[in-house]
């Protein structure tokens, strides 16, 4: 009995170390690493920036329009009315050539010159039957009784 109490003894202690074993295995792997980052996904590329095309280059009837009006505005009259009835306007688009009738007008207006700026008016009737003054350009003393004129003489019959 003793013999069979120390060989329960043996294998239950032989158990054990072999259990221990399997558990100091498990101590005995290697460490797991952290995966590495998976890299963050790929942001699309930015559209390309798409400038606009530039405006085009001003035409010479717009050139001389401006040109004639900064004139006009500096005082300069004749040189105005020179610039205004240039060939560049008259080749160029009605929407100018009314604009620069109008101006060529108040500039034979506020010379005195009220035939030829009744005249300017009548060509701005002519080229626009809705041409019209601004707000602020009705009424004026130089070139308002000339307008007047010249709008009842050009109204649509």
């Amino acid at each position: 009995m003793i013999v069979a109490m120390k060989r329960l003894s043996l294998s239950l202690l032989t158990l054990t170390l072999l259990a221990g074993c399997d558990t100091l295995s498990q101590f005995n792997k290697p460490t797991p690493q952290p995966a590495a980052p998976k890299p963050a996904p790929a942001r699309p590329a930015p559209p390309p920036v798409v400038t606009p095309p530039p405006p085009p280059a001003p035409t010479a009837d717009e050139v001389a329009l401006r040109e004639g009006i900064a004139m006009y505005n500096k005082g300069q009259y004749n040189e105005a009315i020179k610039r205004l009835g240039s060939a560049d306007i008259a080749g160029g688009a009605k929407a100018n050539q009314v604009a620069a009738a109008k101006y060529t007008a108040f500039s034979y207006c506020v010379t005195a010159r009220q035939i030829l700026c009744r005249q300017q008016f009548d060509k701005a009737f002519k080229l626009d039957p809705a041409f019209d003054l601004l707000p602020g350009e009705h009424g004026h003393p130089l070139w308002g009784p000339a307008f007047t004129r010249a709008k009842k003489a050009n109204k649509p019959k």
